[in-house]
């Protein structure tokens, strides 16, 4: 439920509102828009509905509006204006495309620092690069771990990106924590809800993979846990559901792109490297996602894919990555945007 104070009010009505709220056992949001305030009475089920009655009775609340999707604090319907991710120099969110790219993996420090200097002079915003590889088989590269971050953390101080690698366990985070500026949830991870609710701790920026059969809904859920926890920095992030097809590793759902804008407030990342697994296909769907109205694409990049220990077929080569830049740029500007 949400309640929506009128112009005007102060302080001390405000602190009035949200003393009720919790004094009913429910846990209130505050958001202040730029003529509104607005605060959600966040509990279990539709429990608060019931005392929706002692809030209209209040002489500083305007309205009384319940919330009918099950995700409440990232709909639509919570927030109307989008939630924007401040960094040093940009806003994930705001009218610029953002660009996050580089290696799957961090496989060597040499790969790392060049690939990251290279992107830099492109005009990428974000590096990225898995220091922690959750892989099918038990045999295959599992990452360099702890070396990876100091790599990273390198690499953000030669070129001034930040950068996000993938947390995997609730034993990660507090290793994470020192060292990234992003945490990436992969899809085998989007309903680890342990996972989730551990990362609503931090006030980092949590990107947010689909899962691989999630729904939008069970997505939105996911995103739900995160900042129902108190963070309120996540990122939607489409990268390919499981379907029929097979001619690519996985069907790149671009419809979410727009409902995900219709039904919640949070920025909308997508991924066309897993989402279509093909070296040749992901700048088209690259292009494609911005012209649906994204806000920023998550590639792979190499110095040397030949040599790249996961996901090589995937990985763009430093000039055809400059090359789709440039091309992003002229879709950016044709839909109103930046880059």
């Amino acid at each position: 439920m949400i309640v929506t104070l009128k112009t005007g009010v102060k302080k001390t009505e405000i602190d009035e509102v949200l003393a009720k709220i919790k004094e009913l056992g429910f846990t209130p949001e505050l958001s202040k828009g730029t003529e509104k305030i607005v605060i959600g009475v966040i509990g279990e089920g539709n429990r608060a509905i019931a005392y929706r009655n002692v809030f209209e009775s209040m002489e500083q609340i305007e309205t009384v509006t319940p919330i009918s999707k099950p995700y409440k604090m990232v709909s639509r319907e919570f927030k109307k204006t989008d939630t924007r991710i401040d960094f040093d120099g940009f806003s994930i969110g705001g009218k610029n495309i953002i660009v996050m790219a580089g290696p799957c993996s961090v496989d060597t420090r040499d790969n790392l620092l060049r690939v990251a200097k290279e992107l830099k002079k492109m005009g990428a915003h974000i590096l990225r690069g898995g220091a922690f590889k959750p892989r099918t088989s038990p045999y295959a590269f599992q990452g360099l771990g702890e070396e990876a971050l100091r790599y990273l953390a390198e690499a953000r101080k030669a070129t001034g990106m930040p950068f996000v690698t993938e947390v995997m366990d609730t034993r990660q985070v507090e290793l994470l924590e020192r060292y990234a500026d992003i945490y990436q949830v992969g899809a085998r991870n989007a309903q680890n809800f342990e996972l989730l609710k551990e990362l609503g701790s931090s006030r980092k920026p949590v990107l947010l993979k689909r899962g691989m059969a999630t729904t939008v809904e069970e997505w939105l859920m996911s995103a739900e846990y995160v900042v129902a926890k108190g963070n309120p920095n996540v990122i939607l992030c489409e990268r390919g559901i499981r379907t029929f097809e097979t001619a690519t590793r996985f069907t790149l759902d671009l419809n979410a792109v727009p409902v995900l804008k219709h039904l919640s407030h949070l920025p909308v990342f997508v991924d066309p490297s897993h989402g279509v697994g093909v070296r040749d296909y992901i700048a088209p769907m690259a292009r494609a996602a911005i012209a649906a109205g994204a806000d920023g694409i998550i590639v792979e990049v190499h110095p040397n894919p030949a040599t790249a220990l996961s996901d090589a077929h995937q990985a763009l080569l430093p000039v055809h990555m400059a090359q789709l830049m440039k091309e992003l740029r002229g879709i950016a500007a044709a839909v109103g945007r930046e880059l």
